[in-house]
């Protein structure tokens, strides 16, 4: 015999955010992640942040925790909980430990992947975050999409 399973899905409030809040660009996206403990871990954790029609955050996920140097993630896993969430939109995050933001190639790759994909099953990217430590002459994070990557 073999066995046959039920899947359920839970959802667990974990912060708070103000009902007016939008993630109309990367500022306000940086300031929801900088909230999450990621932004410190020692290896590569990638997020996405799932977002509404009007751009409101209602969740985010862990996809994966990789190494101290890349993580990877699949099409599959990235979508799985925005499709389950309704999300219309949503946004990649990954932290970089080395604290330098500057996207490996592999991050550039993996992101016109999954931009591809979502495509496919209509759910639109509309940025790729990449969470460092700031230094007196960076930010600490790069957008994909403010620097013409996306």
């Amino acid at each position: 015999m073999k066995g046959i399973y039920k899947y359920t899905v839970t959802r667990e409030k974990v912060s708070e955010i103000r009902e007016d809040s939008k993630a109309n660009g990367p500022l306000e996206l940086v300031d929801f992640l900088r909230t999450l403990p990621f932004v410190e871990a020692e290896q590569e954790h990638f997020l996405v942040v799932m977002l509404d029609a009007k751009n409101k955050i209602k969740a985010y996920t862990t996809v994966t925790i990789g190494l101290v140097d890349r993580s990877q993630v699949h099409a599959r896993e990235v979508f799985r909980a925005a499709i389950i969430a309704g999300a219309c939109r949503v946004v990649f995050a990954h932290n970089h430990p080395s604290g330098d933001p500057t996207p490996s190639p592999q991050d550039l790759t993996c992101t016109n992947d999954l931009v591809a994909a979502g495509k496919i099953i209509g759910i639109e990217v509309i940025d790729h975050i990449v969470m460092g430590e700031p230094t007196g002459t960076s930010t600490g994070w790069l957008s994909f999409r403010e620097q013409g990557l996306l």
